[in-house]
């Protein structure tokens, strides 16, 4: 059986390396020219992502670039130079969006597969018809497609594979079609300059152009101002209904802009979500535990499994983030023997351990410190805080760049985490 594809965000290159070793089978990113990320800074250098495409297929995976902005005139001839020199790098499809851009792509590189971005908004089998009949051998649907119709676009087109997001932000506008930072601030949003003017607050006013009075308008206390601010959107939950459906290929993660925590927690999530599938089981609360131990705007299922207009709960009008159920404490060095505070850490605090799904954590007591599990997790407490260099610290706090020494080897890039709240309770199902 061909199982679904779990196709994670690469924003860096240890973004890459951390999302494939938490279990993606694919990841996406680019090299900021022509990328909808282009203004978060480069993403990669060209010799970065060659060694992304590498560290990706050396263990079996995929990379896919993007190159999904929208070009203006005067950029044709440099984008034609970057399809070349990006598919020299030997990706495994082109992310593009629109139908010059594909165009381009089959005619500059016809051996590399493309994928068509949600920003084409894909919504039936009329356009996604058009689309395939023009090269692209993958639609990435929009955000507001509903399952059914990814049902009969699969019936109608069996050999055309169908990408989904189901995790991460939402945007006001139809799928990233957005001008509002472009009025605002002249940034560009479909050409990776969106300053996410719709996360902020806003003022309300009522104006009489005949008197030229203006009122402030008063909210309601406990309804908020963020009146554009759509929550994120979580579909752990709906794993099962979604593959069920036969009609995915790929399940995406948006966050490229994101933490490497959470790169490693969604992709750990999803593919727990996955692989208990093809085994039969579905246990919502283990993937949610991990899920909403990040930073969110407040979670939706939005729009694939329900429709719009039966949706009430899309948005966050009281707040723009809040945090997780988790704080990150430390990130393991790559040769594991060491790792980084990320948060204030005392001596015999308890810090959750989250490596790698099957990672073998070893049990130990020793005079640095000790591991052991409790419910199903594995837990680390340090008797010292001894540094790389060997001085011995009452505390360490965030910023400081001496390596602590760690009572056992973990893998690469294992997260050590400590509860954001002391009083933390259950938090909501999606």
């Amino acid at each position: 059986m061909q199982k679904v594809e779990l196709l994670s965000p690469a924003g860096t290159l240890e973004k890459l390396k951390i999302a494939i070793d938490f279990g993606a089978d694919a990841v996406y990113g680019g090299v900021s020219h022509f990328s909808l990320r282009i203004r978060s800074g480069k993403e990669f250098s060209m010799d970065e992502f060659a060694e992304g495409i590498e560290y990706a297929h050396s263990r079996g995976k995929k990379v896919y670039a993007t190159l999904n902005g929208f070009p203006f005139n005067s950029q044709l001839n440099l984008l034609k130079k970057h399809i070349l020199a990006m598919a020299d790098l030997g990706p495994d499809a082109f992310i593009v969006a629109t139908p010059g851009v594909l165009k381009l792509c089959h005619e500059l590189v016809p051996h590399m597969p493309l994928h068509l971005s949600t920003q084409a908004n894909v919504m039936n089998v009329l356009d996604a018809k058009v689309y395939a009949d023009m090269g692209a051998t993958r639609i990435i649907t929009a955000r507001e497609i509903s399952l059914r119709d990814l049902v009969e676009i699969k019936k109608e087109l069996p050999d055309l594979e169908l990408e989904v997001f189901v995790h991460g932000s939402m945007c006001f506008a139809y799928s990233g079609r957005c001008l509002i930072s472009t009025l605002q601030s002249g940034r560009v949003p479909n050409r990776g300059s969106c300053a996410n003017d719709c996360r902020f607050p806003y003022e309300m006013y009522a104006a009489n152009p005949e008197t030229g009075t203006l009122f402030r308008l008063e909210e309601e206390e406990g309804v908020g101002t963020y009146i554009m601010n759509s929550k994120d959107l979580n579909l752990a939950s709906h794993v099962k209904e979604i593959l069920d459906s036969g009609a995915v290929d790929s399940l995406k993660i948006e966050g490229r802009t994101k933490t490497a925590y959470y790169a490693a927690v969604t992709a750990k999530a999803y593919r727990m979500a996955i692989d208990d599938y093809y085994d039969g089981v579905n246990d919502v609360e283990k993937y949610q535990y991990e899920l909403q131990s990040l930073q969110n705007r407040g979670y939706t299922d939005a729009y694939l499994i329900s429709r719009p207009f039966e949706k009430h709960d899309t948005q966050s009008l009281d707040f723009t983030m809040q945090l997780g159920t988790h704080q990150v404490s430390g990130v393991v060095n790559e040769e594991g023997t060491h790792f980084l505070c990320k948060y204030k850490t005392l001596p015999n605090d308890e810090l959750e351990i989250v490596a790698p799904l099957n990672s073998v954590i070893e049990i130990v007591d020793n005079e640095i410190g000790t591991t052991y599990e409790r419910d199903g997790r594995v837990y680390m407490k340090l008797k010292q805080l001894i540094a790389e260099n060997k001085k011995v610290w009452d505390e360490v706090h965030s910023g400081n760049l001496n390596p602590i020494t760690l009572p056992t080897k973990l893998p690469p890039y294992t997260f050590l985490r400590i509860p954001a709240h002391p009083d933390m309770g259950t938090y909501p199902k999606v």
